[in-house]
């Protein structure tokens, strides 16, 4: 029944959103080359996009409530039902177009493959909250945005001045359910753009290639977190559909048709970039590629208008309130606010320390341009400079894999291209190699294509043999993270989440603020808000150096009661002078312990 419900409440989501999707795209012209499952999966995406906005606007004005939040829900559903009958005929009278083809063994072996994957990935988002990055400040920024109605600054978080598109969707969530449905937000971002990836190579290349690259994407996808990565690899890739199919409209009809196209791929782009930072590197590849094709000034004031309509109220709040637009990551140009010039340098190394190559399944893109498929579409082609600029970007920046996902999706549909370039040149090598050790009778290039064919069948079943093993051991392990009870969820999160037990005492028994130190990763699970980390106004350095008495002072004036931190942490803290008459333990477990901060004289 747990996962029934969720699944039962992102289907009703989904369905809003198509709502919306399938009512604006209605106003346009058809795209050129009409995909049924392409132009639902975009409906969507654009639903998710219009519910961000409206989320975003309500916020604004401090009307983002709980009955707005259903309005905007049941509005979506009631716009879904009323062009449901339409939309099903126009679906009948596409696929009736469609002949069928029949599956060859390869498509048949590749779609058990992406099958095999999607495995794990329906289990992921039933569990609760674990992900670093979703309990320092995604979800503790969604649920201070639930709880208010409305947005703010909130300086306790990491990222306070974050473009916070995507997390608005969080905050609507856990206005309506619990912790674990913005995980399923986050897999609907991923479960879209691996619908688009799958049409897409039906549509410019071929329905292995289609298979291939849905699977390469769907086992680097995440879905078992609240990060918003996915939504913004969503909305790149919706705005390379949206531009791809202004590129191929009918001239001729620029009110109609293209320009309209090029409006939507703006407001993709604009919702990514109000979702996070890095989508901003893809505007001077996107903006050469329209101004070479589209110089209108109509044409580019349209451009502008929706690009900012997603995204600019997070950029001029920053401007006005910092002078920094991009705050904090363009601090060295406008200057330094909440971080200092250590802060920014601790950020920059700690994103260099995880720098790595991506997952190799994705190393074979560059072997694409080998394809006949390369060749003989313009589409490939263009999404593999796509592919090569977001590589030579992303190397020359961080090289930090997850910075790399906003790309993911087509980097995979263009790797699934150069796997196939491998494993025809991995079969024409058997083939020669059979054949140069084969007789020479008039049936010998027989003998050698069916030794060939023999080899490649045992290849193909030891690699789905292996898929299937991986597929069930990792569906089992997410699983084992699924708590449908109170105490099953405990359990989870105390095994997963190092301060779990000290910060849910906390957030029981608190009564005045609480400092954290080297707990980010629990935040969430504690009293709301807690302040305290390694970077902007509440660093732990700006406390270090004090003495038990001057840090009892310092804490207490600004109205702390208490400090929360791990055991390996507790022997530094500790070791300051007098810290035993200002300190005493109040409650430890887990790892972890709670000092109360005793009454100091002023």
């Amino acid at each position: 029944m747990f996962a029934a419900a969720q699944y039962a409440a992102l289907a009703v989501f989904v369905v809003g959103c198509w709502g919306y999707g399938r009512a604006l795209l209605g106003r346009l012209a058809p795209p050129p080359r009409r995909d049924a499952g392409l132009e639902a999966a975009m409906a969507v995406a654009l639903g998710v996009g219009l519910f961000i906005c409206a989320f975003q606007a309500l916020a604004i004005f401090g009307a983002f409530k709980v009955g707005a939040t259903v309005a905007l829900v049941v509005v979506g559903v009631l716009a879904a039902a009323v062009q449901l009958p339409a939309w099903l005929r126009e679906r009948r009278a596409l696929l009736a177009n469609v002949q069928a083809v029949p599956w060859s063994y390869p498509e048949r072996v590749a779609a058990i493959a992406l099958a095999l994957v999607v495995l794990p990935a329906l289990v992921a988002p039933l569990a609760p909250p674990i992900a670093f990055d979703e309990l320092m400040y995604h979800l503790p920024y969604a649920r201070q945005v639930a709880q208010q109605g409305s947005l703010g600054i909130h300086d306790w978080l990491r990222y306070p001045w974050f473009p916070y598109n995507y997390n608005l969707l969080y905050a609507a969530a856990l206005q309506l359910s619990d912790d674990v449905l913005p995980h399923f937000l986050n897999a609907l971002a991923g479960a879209l753009s691996v619908v688009m990836i799958y049409r897409l190579g039906m549509l410019h290349a071929n329905r292995l290639t289609a298979c291939i690259g849905a699977a390469i994407w769907l086992g680097l996808g995440d879905y078992s977190n609240a990060l918003i990565d996915m939504g913004v690899a969503l909305f790149v890739l919706s705005a390379c559909v949206a531009l791809w199919w202004w590129r191929e409209s009918e001239p001729g009809k620029p009110t109609h048709g293209g320009i309209r196209w090029l409006g939507l791929a703006a407001f993709c782009l604009g919702v990514a970039a109000g979702s996070k930072y890095q989508a901003l590197v893809f505007l001077p590849l996107v903006a050469p590629f329209v101004f070479r094709h589209e110089r209108s000034p109509k044409a580019w004031a349209l451009v502008f208008v929706c690009f900012l309509i997603p995204c600019v109220y997070w950029y001029a709040r920053n401007a006005i309130m910092t002078g920094d637009p991009f705050n904090p990551i363009g601090a060295r140009v406008f200057g330094f606010t909440e971080w200092t010039p250590a802060d920014y340098v601790q950020q920059v190394a700690d994103v260099r320390v995880h720098a790595e190559l991506p997952n190799a399944l994705i190393w074979s893109v560059f072997f694409a341009p080998f394809s006949v498929l390369w060749k003989r579409s313009a589409a490939v082609r263009a999404a593999g400079w796509f592919c090569l600029y977001s590589l030579v970007v992303w190397v020359a920046t961080s090289r930090y894999p997850r910075y790399l996902t906003a790309s993911f999706p087509l980097l995979a549909a263009i790797a699934a291209i150069g796997w196939q370039v491998l494993f025809g040149w991995a079969a024409s090598g058997v083939k020669r190699l059979f054949g140069a050790k084969a007789p020479q009778p008039q049936d010998a290039s027989a003998t050698v294509a069916r030794s060939g064919a023999r080899v490649g069948d045992w290849v193909l079943v030891l690699l789905l043999a292996a898929m299937a093993a991986v597929s069930v051991r990792q569906t089992a392990v997410k699983v084992s993270m699924v708590a449908v009870t109170p105490e099953a969820r405990e359990a989870v999160l105390r095994k997963h989440v190092p301060g779990y037990a000290v910060m849910d005492y906390l957030r029981r028994t608190a009564k005045g603020r609480v400092y954290q130190v080297a707990l980010n990763e629990a935040i969430y699970y504690g009293p709301n808000p807690i302040w305290g980390d390694t970077l902007g106004p509440w660093r732990y350095t700006d406390f270090g150096r004090l003495s038990g008495g001057d840090l009892a002072r310092k804490l207490s004036g600004m109205g702390f009661v208490a400090v929360v931190l791990p055991d390996s942490v507790a022997p530094v803290f500790s070791a300051r002078i007098d810290f035993d008459k200002y300190f005493a333990v109040e409650y430890e477990k887990d790892g972890s312990r709670v000092y109360r901060i005793l009454p100091v004289a002023p």
